[in-house]
């Protein structure tokens, strides 16, 4: 989105609260990228509509997304996975400060790891939320696959990654493999068989994938 429609509809998003803006403030001071208030707000409306009783998230950074979607439903029961020691720390403290960790459980391990474990359990959950390691996307959707309930759907952050992935001919030595791989992932979501994914340039990108 251009600046002036990201200005006009940030205008418009409903006031936050004290520790909402608090979070944020963290986040901003500890250079963790979290999901900005547009795509937050769009996130949080999902799960306003569609009420999942199991939410499971892959990259609980600072806990801030979890806390949002506990926001928008407070009868869901939100599992999340964070790699980072100091992230899974600082996602527990912020979880226990809101008095949340009755509904927010907090896992530490690779998600890799800790997806195959889920599934081992017979764990199911009615929405995935990913956002953790981008190069992983796609890894981290097959092994959702056995956790998503019927009628489920998995939520993807960044799949435009600041609009790189649209430029055909996109160099940057830092950025290129990454960009490469979101691109595939997002091709790859297109024509998935048992999936139809639509892609929404908001914030930094977010497909939703429906399971058929």
């Amino acid at each position: 989105m251009d600046e002036k429609t990201i200005t006009y509809l940030t205008n418009h998003l409903p006031e936050s609260k004290d520790w909402v803006k608090e979070l944020e403030e963290q986040a901003k001071i500890d250079h963790i990228p979290i999901m900005d208030p547009i795509g937050i707000n769009f996130l949080m409306q999902l799960i306003r509509l569609n009420k999942p009783k199991r939410i499971l998230e892959i990259g609980a950074a600072i806990g801030y997304s979890a806390l949002r979607m506990n926001e928008a439903n407070p009868e869901s029961e939100i599992v999340t996975i964070e790699r980072d020691d100091v992230r899974y720390k600082q996602a527990v403290d912020n979880i226990t400060k809101q008095q949340k960790q009755s509904s927010i459980q907090v896992i530490h391990g690779d998600a890799l790891e800790e997806l195959e474990k889920l599934a081992e359990n017979k764990e199911r959950f009615h929405c995935v939320f990913i956002d953790a390691a981008k190069g992983q996307y796609k890894r981290f959707f097959e092994l959702s696959l056995p956790l998503l309930a019927d009628n489920g759907f998995i939520i993807s952050d960044n799949v435009l990654f600041r609009g790189y992935v649209m430029e055909p001919n996109f160099e940057h030595p830092r950025y290129k493999k990454m960009v490469e791989k979101i691109r595939a992932y997002n091709e790859w979501l297109a024509n998935h068989p048992s999936f139809v994914t639509t892609i929404l340039p908001i914030g930094d990108g977010v497909a939703i994938s429906y399971r058929k």
